[in-house]
């Protein structure tokens, strides 16, 4: 279980994360949704602890996340694995050992770095990495420098990457953003995929409503740094998006659309 108590997080004047408190039982698939600025991102990180809580308390299995550090807070960082947006890949290394880096954690020490960056991997980590990208439809872009894949298979490395850390917790910040709309059904398969199949709890930050009524077991709705909306995807009806964000559902998906570019570009700065 997942239990975030109260999280805020603010910069400066501003309030991007509003005590937000949500339990999130181990296996689910939950869609975060909302208008750039909501606070999904942040929300994310703070998970993740890529960004520290103004306030609040993040607890998993029992255990304090907020009061980690050293190596305890590198060893959830594994557990709780992350894919962005913008993929995240080393674009001049092979597919193949941009997944093995997510053995990284699981080896002690600098010297287990140094010898991952040197390629010196186990053939039990080759094997794991090799069934990874088979999984996920790329075995045979196993060799290829990872520049020269669609924008929708390097997301696709990112999540086997992902994969090798073996994670209890999977997050997707906004994973599908600058992907057409073939690609974007190809990676959410993926990670529908890696929950069903694994058991991996997924939290996905998705702009498009559809997309999160036809993965996600759940559904979290912000606006404004705070959860305006929190149940099954059939109550997140027309009516309740009228509601909640004073647009029609068609509405809203123009604004997202519309935001689109604005995010790729952040993203990619």
């Amino acid at each position: 279980m997942l239990d975030i108590r109260s999280l805020s997080r603010r910069f400066g004047a501003v309030t991007a994360v509003d005590r937000v408190t949500l339990a999130v039982p181990a296996g689910q698939m939950v869609g975060i949704i909302g208008r750039s600025g909501a606070g999904k991102s942040t929300l994310l990180r703070m998970i993740n602890r890529l960004t520290e809580p103004s306030e609040g308390r993040i607890f998993y299995a029992g255990r304090e996340v907020t009061a980690l550090s050293g190596k305890a807070l590198r060893d959830w960082r594994t557990d709780c694995a992350m894919i962005f947006q913008q993929f995240n890949l080393v674009q001049r290394l092979d597919v193949l050992t941009n997944v093995l880096i997510g053995r990284l954690n699981h080896r002690p020490g600098p010297f287990g770095t140094l010898s991952s960056l040197f390629k010196r991997f186990t053939a039990a980590e080759r094997a794991m990495a090799l069934e990874a990208l088979a999984r996920l439809d790329l075995a045979d872009q196993a060799l290829q420098r990872a520049d020269t894949l669609s924008g929708g298979q390097q997301q696709r490395v990112a999540i086997a990457r992902a994969m090798l850390q073996e994670p209890k917790i999977l997050l997707a910040d906004e994973p599908i953003a600058s992907l057409d709309p073939r690609n974007s059904r190809v990676v959410m398969d993926a990670l529908r995929m890696v929950n069903r199949q694994d058991g991996i709890t997924v939290l996905c930050n998705l702009h498009h409503l559809d997309t999160a009524r036809a993965y996600c077991d759940r559904i979290v709705a912000m606006q404004s740094g705070r959860v305006v909306f929190d149940g099954p995807p059939e109550e997140l009806t027309p009516s309740r998006v009228q509601e909640i964000y004073g647009v029609s559902e068609e509405e809203f998906e123009e604004q997202a659309a519309a935001e689109a570019p604005l995010r790729r570009a952040a993203a990619a700065a």
